[in-house]
């Protein structure tokens, strides 16, 4: 009997720990830490969604309104940046990842992929996003000063010793 309860103690443990590993949060990537506490787990309101600009085969910035958001999906999706469209599909209202897709028409078929994560921007977020994956242009481009080089002298050599 003692046996028994034993057992059925330590699979309640387990099962307990096993499900507080699913709950813990997720590790950030580094761009992610530097985002602050708002982010990982951001939803966008579906009808709030005003357009989208697509960076790469994986990562979307949203305009909802006064909001933008980066989406980043798990995987590419070949043809996203040639689709006319693209749909944002989920059960609620709610475009949350996890459990929303993007729908589009790829190169071969159409293509639903899931999301994997949604951040909000600040402006200056949305800046650098743009920047990163070639879409803008920084606004300040600095050459560096002329540097002294020793010893980079030129040795002229004489036309007449070569001939």
């Amino acid at each position: 009997m003692k046996i028994k309860r034993t057992v059925i103690q330590l699979l309640m443990v387990f099962t307990l720990g096993s499900l507080l590993s699913c709950a813990a949060p997720e590790e950030r990537s580094e761009s992610a830490v530097s985002r602050g506490p708002s982010g990982g787990s951001d939803c966008i309101h579906r009808p709030s969604i005003r357009g989208y600009s697509v960076l790469d085969e994986a990562n979307l910035i949203v305009d909802a309104g006064s909001r933008s958001y980066h989406v980043e999906l798990q995987r590419r999706g070949f043809g996203l940046g040639s689709a006319w469209g693209i749909q944002f599909d989920s059960p609620t209202n709610r475009i949350c990842p996890g459990f929303s897709e993007v729908v589009f028409d790829g190169q071969m078929s159409n293509q639903s992929i899931r999301i994997s994560s949604i951040w909000e921007l600040t402006p200056e977020d949305e800046e650098a996003l743009l920047i990163r994956y070639g879409k803008k242009e920084p606004e300040i481009k600095q050459t560096p000063a002329p540097q002294e080089v020793p010893g980079a002298d030129v040795e002229e050599l004489d036309p007449a010793a070569s001939e």
